[in-house]
């Protein structure tokens, strides 16, 4: 991967559910030394297979793909479609498996409710649930809060709707090297389900960060950049 792109590495960041670039703003500057940060927009689409087209169509020619949730979702759909562009991919606190049927109910239930025009944010529970106990401190929970504040009604709406299908049989088709990224206080993504991913892709690396809830990139920033970095720079040589 070292010659892969005469230009350098690009690195396109895919966040999750009702989330925008605040989730990567900690691991920033440890991902900025390993090349040059391009933030995907999961808010305007209302599919997987969507979201990845606009992601495919506004990134470089040669990316390394880092999903993040939903984004993983997104990002395992560019990498399949443009096997000859991903590079590498970092898929964090993610799944291939499917919406359950209770899942999708609750899903088109909070949909179907909402008025896009007296949208009040994320509730405190939904996202202490994504939070480790030792990180749910209130400027976290207002933290994550600002995110969905700022996306709004209509981005809840769409992303509510979404459909999540499984793609654990189509695991094997993804062709790059891939870094699969856990979390052992996840409650909204276990660590079998990394595992699955792990097993399903073959050029993969899998990688369990202590201590952390589902928000990794918040969460544990420190460990998740020096994860990433390291993987990386195996691949790609010394930073130019």
């Amino acid at each position: 991967m070292q010659n892969c792109d005469d230009e350098g590495v690009n690195i396109v960041l895919a966040p999750g559910y009702m989330l925008d670039r605040d989730l990567w703003a900690d691991v920033e500057n440890s991902l900025s030394a390993v090349g040059r940060l391009t933030y995907a927009d999961l808010s305007r689409d209302e599919s997987i297979e969507a979201m990845a087209s606009r992601l495919l169509d506004n990134a470089p020619a040669q990316i390394v793909l880092i999903g993040f949730s939903l984004g993983g979702y997104v990002a395992r759909e560019a990498a399949r479609r443009a096997p000859h562009r991903v590079r590498a991919m970092v898929l964090i606190a993610t799944s291939s498996r499917g919406d359950t049927e209770i899942q999708a109910r609750r899903k088109a239930t909070v949909a179907g409710a909402s008025n896009v025009s007296k949208f009040t944010g994320l509730s405190r529970s939904a996202i202490l649930s994504s939070l480790a106990p030792d990180h749910a401190d209130d400027a976290m929970v207002a933290r994550i809060r600002a995110m969905g504040d700022r996306l709004g009604g209509d981005v809840f709406e769409r992303q509510s709707r979404l459909v999540r299908a499984s793609d654990r049989d189509r695991l094997a088709e993804i062709e790059c090297p891939t870094l699969v990224v856990a979390a052992t206080e996840d409650r909204l993504r276990s660590l079998d389900e990394a595992r699955e991913l792990h097993s399903g892709i073959p050029r993969s690396t899998l990688v369990t960060i202590a201590g952390s809830g589902h928000m990794i990139p918040l969460e544990a920033p420190a460990a998740l950049s020096e994860v990433i970095v390291a993987w990386l720079g195996k691949l790609m040589g010394p930073a130019r």
